[in-house]
């Protein structure tokens, strides 16, 4: 082992002297003797880290597929293992994923020719989770539904659960709601019958949220992201905890509860994971709590990158951008019975053509009644005509004498017949 820890003082003074030490190591096979094998996994795992910490991509795929033709004569399970660990050095590296889909696809082709099946399921489910991220969603489908069937068959439930977990995922990205909600139950029932570790659990509490939130149904989602929050923050993974914790923020900036936002924003969960991702919907809510849309444009300008990369929390925006705009429409046509679009697109700050779309499609939604004068420019505003409540009684009134009618007429026909 002494060389093993010369190598791994070197790692930060001379990586290059490190390596070469490393190389050393890996270049004799371990065989069958169990300390050998140990310092052989230990040393590949070092030189694996130097080359992500060096960015050296080609490298470490190139460790990947030298180090399998040794690591056949070691134990399945600790095959499977190193092979993941090392593919995992990866997910750090940035502009990384032809190449992980590319080593993925190798390590599978692998592990069938050398009859590794439960090293290839774990391999494509992994491949799936990058297809979802590259958004090849019907490459990834084509998988999931390979390994559902086998999955199925061998009864494995662990595996079960994280490929239904990804078939979910994999359909509300495609906007397939129905799907993925069904998959999520079918999920959350395969994990109902095992064991299920803390990331696994955070992951579909994490995504009943999602699924809950494009019901509009925040409050439930808002519960489900706490839990998701916890089981991340438990297990420091600190990209997924920070994700959840901006859902929590989005439901509340939804629900309008400007004050509960403020106590999260002081909570401890929200200082330990303070960033521009956290500043980004202190922004939104901020904007969101004054009712500008200047504000609001701005926050997801300066927030680009936090804001606009994650697809839920721009849907929703979306959605939340409309409420403000219509908010504001509806504020500054409020004192006028007759006014030029014109004059409301520079109160709102927004391009004529803009609000005069807006403002039939609030006409045609019944938000308020008017008619736009396409000859003159002008919105004409209607006053609110009270609703005549002896059309609902008259209605209601022929509804039951249809009712009694009918009734009548079965009485009649059985008694003739």
């Amino acid at each position: 082992m002494g060389a093993l820890e010369e190598a791994k003082k070197l790692v930060k003074v001379s990586p290059v002297k490190a390596e070469a030490l490393l190389k050393e190591i890996i270049a004799t096979k371990p065989g069958v003797n169990e300390e050998a094998m140990k310092e052989y996994e230990l040393a590949l795992m070092e030189l694996g880290g130097l080359y992500r910490d060096a960015r050296r991509t080609d490298e470490l795929a190139e460790l990947i597929t030298t180090s399998r033709s040794v690591m056949s004569s070691f134990a399945k399970a600790k095959t499977a293992k190193i092979v993941r660990q090392l593919i995992d050095l990866f997910a750090t590296i940035p502009d990384t994923l032809d190449i992980q889909i590319s080593v993925t696809k190798s390590c599978i082709e692998w592990a069938i020719s050398e009859k590794r099946s439960f090293l290839r399921q774990n391999l494509e489910a992994r491949l799936v989770a990058l297809y979802l991220q590259k958004q090849s969603y019907q490459e990834a489908l084509v998988l999931i539904n390979n390994l559902l069937r086998e999955l199925k068959r061998l009864d494995d439930k662990m595996m079960l659960v994280e490929v239904q977990l990804l078939e979910s995922r994999v359909y509300h990205a495609l906007r397939n709601i129905a799907k993925s909600r069904a998959s999520l139950t079918s999920a959350r029932t395969s994990a109902n019958a095992v064991y299920s570790p803390p990331l696994m659990q955070a992951g579909l509490d994490m995504q009943s949220g999602i699924l809950h939130a494009e019901d509009k149904d925040y409050k439930t989602a808002f519960s489900y992201f706490i839990e998701a929050l916890e089981g991340y923050s438990s297990q420091d993974e600190t990209a997924k905890a920070v994700a959840a914790l901006k859902y929590m923020l989005l439901c509340k900036i939804m629900l309008n509860l400007t004050d509960e936002v403020q106590q999260i924003f002081t909570g401890k969960l929200a200082i330990k994971y303070a960033g521009r991702d956290i500043e980004a919907m202190k922004a939104v809510a901020k904007a969101h709590s004054n009712r500008s849309l200047a504000e609001f444009e701005q926050a997801l300008s300066d927030f680009n990158a936090e804001l606009g990369m994650d697809p839920f929390i721009r849907s929703h925006f979306n959605a939340l951008y409309d409420t403000l705009l219509e908010q504001n429409l509806v504020r500054v046509i409020e004192p006028f019975s007759r006014v030029e679009i014109e004059h409301v697109a520079k109160l709102v700050g927004l391009g004529t053509q803009q609000v005069e779309g807006k403002l039939s499609q609030m006409i045609l939604d019944k938000v308020f009644s008017g008619v736009l004068d396409q000859g003159t420019g002008c919105l004409i505003v209607f006053d609110e005509v009270e609703k005549d409540k002896g059309y609902d009684a008259a209605l209601e009134t022929i509804e039951k004498l249809s009712t009694v009618v009918e009734v009548l007429y079965t009485n009649q026909a059985s008694l003739l017949d």
